[in-house]
């Protein structure tokens, strides 16, 4: 009897001290575990908050059609922008059947129907949409990126359209079971009713604002992110990081596997992790989502963002997120590469980050009231491009330049050709 008691307390004391060897290794108070996969994303230096997916997804613009050919357009942070986009975010879109585009009118419908048109610019993988807008779509638009969506009513009918613009080709869907009422979309669209008149140029999608749009110039104070603050937030071990070359203004720091790339002209890093998994189909959804995951992780957002685009490039994802100012871009210009966060990413997994070192502090300076010119004057400065450049679309940006006092935010509009390219009207 005693010898089974005594095997049965050293099993005891065997298997407590396997549970205590356990948490020493694994699981020290108050932390996670110490033995981490190489690709996991550890939180490191930080640089910023942390942004949800509601934080980046938004339209670029509104586009409020009033019927009678008159329209107008809310921007990111104006009072209806955020009441309109807060009320479709709360509706429910489901049993989607696709269209052709052919199969429309589309000038007769933007000049006579009332609606509302959601741009987001390039395309929204229908699953990121899906956490901000209350959509349940089948498994054949569940594949999808949106560019677009267009609700409308006609004269006449008693329900409410809602059109989702594929950027795959000719195509759109349309929800045919939609939580808004024609009553809806109306008291919608009288928000524009003593907004900015625009009007469409001949021929485009172009919207043209037949009064000064307003916007602030201002100087933003501004701060410089080290090579060392990267490298820790980077590096899975910094410590073992060197130095391995100096060139132009270029440096570049590796810890055998990872790289650094540093570009002091221009205050821009690109960091490279070669190391991904084997070559896959990609996913475009859970790809935008990796790369938030990674910016939280890795330092965090220096102010407002929004995403700008998600592209396929054969077996890889290319993630761009574009940072505003009072619900305006900052654009990314040659002289000075700020404004855009890049990641590429294969399989969920970050393979290239680049982004600017610069960031600016919360206090505004040096504020003024300006207009950007509007109606004919406008119209003639956009005449003054070459003929060969087909305007897709125009937009109120600001132009940043770095000056003795800080960041300088210039109201312009920028021109958008259709071969992708940014033009500023001076």
């Amino acid at each position: 009897m005693k010898e089974r008691l005594k095997t049965a307390l050293l099993m005891v004391l065997v298997v407590s001290s396997l549970v205590q060897s356990y948490f020493l290794i694994y699981r020290l108070p108050g932390s996670d575990s110490v033995i981490q996969a190489e690709n996991s994303y550890v939180k490191t230096e930080d640089m910023g908050p942390e942004a949800k997916v509601d934080d980046l997804i938004y339209p670029k613009k509104m586009i409020v059609h009033l019927g009678g050919d008159k329209h107008t357009i809310f921007y990111p942070g104006q009072m209806f922008y955020d009441i309109v986009y807060n009320r479709v975010k709360g509706r429910t879109f489901e049993n989607f059947q696709r269209q052709t585009l052919n199969n429309m009118d589309w000038s007769k419908l933007r000049t006579n129907s009332k609606g509302i048109e959601l741009s987001f610019g390039s395309g929204i993988p229908v699953t990121i949409l899906q956490k901000v807008m209350q959509i349940n779509p089948d498994s054949l638009f569940e594949g999808e990126s949106i560019n677009k969506i267009w609700l409308y009513s006609i004269e006449g009918e008693p329900k409410v359209h809602a059109l989702f613009f594929s950027t795959e080709g000719n195509v759109v869907y349309e929800a045919t079971q939609v939580d808004l009422t024609v009553q809806d979309v109306h008291q919608l669209v009288d928000f524009g009713n003593d907004w900015i008149p625009y009007t469409v140029q001949d021929g485009t999608n172009v919207y043209i604002p037949e009064e000064p749009v307003e916007m602030v110039s201002l100087v933003l104070p501004i701060g410089m992110y080290t090579v060392e603050q990267m490298q820790r937030s980077l590096f899975f071990d910094p410590g073992i990081t060197r130095n391995i070359r100096e060139r132009d203004g270029t440096e570049l720091y590796t810890d055998s596997k990872r790289s650094l790339q540093v570009d002091r002209g221009q205050n821009w890093m690109k960091y490279t992790d070669p190391a991904a998994p084997p070559s896959g189909e990609g996913n475009p959804g859970k790809d935008v989502q990796s790369a938030i995951d990674f910016v939280n992780q890795h330092g965090g957002w220096n102010g407002s963002y929004r995403l700008n685009q998600s592209k396929d490039n054969e077996d890889r994802t290319l993630v761009e997120f574009q940072q505003y100012h009072r619900g305006f871009p900052l654009l990314n210009t040659p002289g000075l590469n700020y404004g855009m966060m890049r990641l590429e990413l294969q399989n969920g997994i970050v393979t290239s980050y680049e982004r600017s070192l610069v960031y600016v502090k919360a206090e505004e300076q040096k504020k003024k009231l300006e207009n950007l010119p509007a109606g004919d004057e406008l119209r003639a400065k956009l005449n003054q491009l070459p003929d060969n450049e087909k305007i897709v679309d125009l937009q109120p940006a600001y132009l940043p330049s770095v000056t003795d006092t800080g960041l300088r935010l210039k109201p312009v509009w920028s021109v958008q050709l259709s071969n992708g390219s940014i033009k500023v009207l001076e």
